[in-house]
C-alpha cells in the first residue's frame, strides 16, 4: 500500500527511518506488574475505608475472599493486607497508574517541549499540565510531570476559554491556547486548539502515579469540547498525511505501533474486515452478541477505546459473565479469580457484521505477583456506549481507523 505514513511505536527511542519509508517512534507499554498492582492499591484503599467507617461482616468477608485467590497463605494474606491499610506495615508493594496501557511523545510549541500522552480513541480534545498545575505531579513520583510554558514558545497563540473535561476517573480544568503540535518529528500541525490544564486533582493519585502527561483524543469532532478540532482532523486539513486514516498494533506483553496517515500492511495477514460507524462521535460500532460459555447480551453496542485497558459493559451483564467463569466481586466492584481456573476460561466472543470476534479465555486475566485480575468491568453509562472494546480486546487485532469513511477494520495480526 503505498502512502506516507507516520507510525508512532508504543517504550521511548528517538525515530527511526526504515526501507519502508515509515518513521517509528516507541510508545511505552504498562506492564501487568503495574496493572496488577494499581488493583491491589485501589483493593487497600477501599479496605481501609471500610476499617475507618466499621463496614458490616459481609464487605469484610468479600475483601478477605478477593485476597484469598491470591497465594498460598491466605489468611496470612489477608492479615498483612489489613495491616498495610490500617498503615502499620509497608511490606506490600503499591502503586497506582491510571487506567491506561499506552503512551508515547508528542511535541508542543517552538522550539518543542516534549509530552507523553495517552493516545485515546474514547475522546476527542488535546490537553498537557500548564506550568504551575496544581495536583499535577511531583518531582520524585517518576520525575514529575511535564509541563507547557506558554511564554517559551514563540508559536503559542493565546484563547483563554475555559476547558473542563469529565472522565471515568475525575476531572481536569484548564483554558484552551494554541500552538504547533509535532508527532515523530515530522508531523507538524499548526494553529492546534488544546488545553492547558491548571487542576488535575478530579483524577486523583491515579494521574500522579501515572507515567504520562496528558491525554490526545482521537476520537471525533463531536465528542470535543470548546470547538477544538481534534489533532488528527486539522493534520488531514493541513494536508501532513497522506490518507484520512490510523491504526494500532497492540503489542502482548511488548511494545505496538500506531501509524497515522494509513495502515501497515506487514503488521497483519489476509483481509481487513470493514465495519462501518453506527455513529461517528466514539468509534462506535454495531454488536450482535457478545457471549462467553452459556451467557449472551443479545444485540447491543460499543466503541473501540484505545484508551481503556479493560473491556468494559454493563454492570448486570458483566457480574452474569464474572460468576459464570467463577471469577469474584471484591470491595472496588472489580473482579478477580483463582489463578488455577485461567486454563480453562472459554473465550469471550463479539459478534459484529455476522462475524465472530474472540477474545480467548487465558487473554481475559492480567496476571502478576500470584494474582489474578479478571478483564472485564462493569460500567453503566446512561446515554454513552454500552460496552468499551479496550486494549484487551485491540490486542487480538490489527485495528484501523478510518476517518474519512467513518469506519473501523479489523485484521489477523502476525506481530
Amino acid at each position: 500500500m503505498l502512502f506516507r505514513s507516520i507510525v508512532l511505536a508504543l517504550s521511548l527511542a528517538s525515530a527511526q527511518a526504515a526501507d519502508d519509508g515509515l518513521v517509528r517512534m516507541k510508545l511505552k507499554k504498562r506492564s501487568a506488574h503495574e496493572m496488577v498492582a494499581d488493583h491491589l492499591k485501589r483493593e487497600n484503599d477501599a479496605l481501609r475505608l471500610a476499617l475507618e467507617n466499621g463496614s458490616a461482616p459481609e464487605v469484610m468477608d468479600m475483601a478477605k475472599k478477593s485476597v484469598m485467590l491470591r497465594g498460598s497463605n491466605p489468611e496470612e494474606d489477608f492479615e498483612e493486607q489489613v495491616q498495610v491499610a490500617e498503615g502499620a506495615s509497608e511490606n506490600i508493594i503499591i502503586k497506582d497508574y491510571s487506567n491506561a496501557q499506552y503512551y508515547g511523545e508528542v511535541m508542543i510549541g517552538t522550539p518543542p517541549q516534549k509530552f507523553t500522552v495517552i493516545f485515546d480513541t474514547g475522546s476527542s480534545n488535546l490537553w498537557v499540565p500548564k506550568t504551575k498545575c496544581k495536583n499535577c505531579g511531583y518531582w520524585f513520583i517518576h520525575g514529575g510531570k511535564s509541563k507547557y510554558d506558554e511564554s517559551k514558545s514563540s508559536s503559542f497563540k493565546k484563547d483563554g476559554s475555559d476547558f473542563k473535561i469529565q472522565y471515568g476517573s475525575g476531572s481536569v480544568k484548564g483554558f484552551f491556547s494554541r500552538d504547533e503540535i509535532t508527532l515523530a518529528k515530522d508531523i507538524v500541525v499548526k494553529d492546534q486548539k488544546f488545553a492547558e490544564v491548571a487542576n488535575a486533582g478530579g483524577l486523583g493519585v491515579g494521574y500522579v502515579m501515572g507515567q504520562f502527561d496528558g491525554i490526545l483524543g482521537l476520537g471525533f469532532e463531536k465528542l470535543s469540547l470548546g470547538g477544538a478540532n481534534t489533532v488528527f482532523k486539522n493534520a488531514i486539513d493541513q494536508k501532513v498525511v497522506s490518507q484520512p486514516v490510523f491504526s494500532f498494533a497492540l503489542g502482548d506483553n511488548k511494545d505496538g505501533e500506531l501509524t497515522l496517515g494509513g495502515y501497515d500492511d506487514s503488521k497483519f495477514k489476509g483481509e481487513i474486515t470493514w465495519v462501518n460507524l453506527s455513529e461517528a462521535n466514539y468509534w462506535r460500532i454495531n454488536i450482535e452478541n457478545i457471549s462467553v460459555g452459556s451467557v449472551s447480551s443479545g444485540a447491543t453496542n460499543g466503541i473501540v477505546d484505545s484508551g481503556t485497558s479493560l473491556i468494559t459493559g454493563p454492570s448486570t451483564e458483566i457480574a452474569k459473565i464474572a460468576h459464570s467463569v467463577g471469577a469474584t466481586h471484591n470491595i472496588m466492584g472489580e473482579y478477580t479469580i483463582d489463578c488455577a481456573k485461567v486454563p480453562t476460561l472459554s473465550d469471550l466472543e463479539f459478534t459484529i457484521n455476522k462475524k465472530v470476534y474472540k477474545v480467548p479465555g487465558k487473554d481475559l486475566v492480567i496476571q502478576a505477583s500470584g494474582t489474578c485480575l479478571f478483564a472485564l468491568m462493569g460500567m453503566d453509562i446512561p446515554t454513552g456506549p454500552k460496552w468499551i472494546l479496550g486494549d484487551v480486546f485491540m490486542r487480538q487485532y490489527y485495528s484501523i481507523f478510518d476517518y474519512g469513511n467513518e469506519r473501523v477494520g479489523f485484521a489477523e495480526p502476525n506481530y
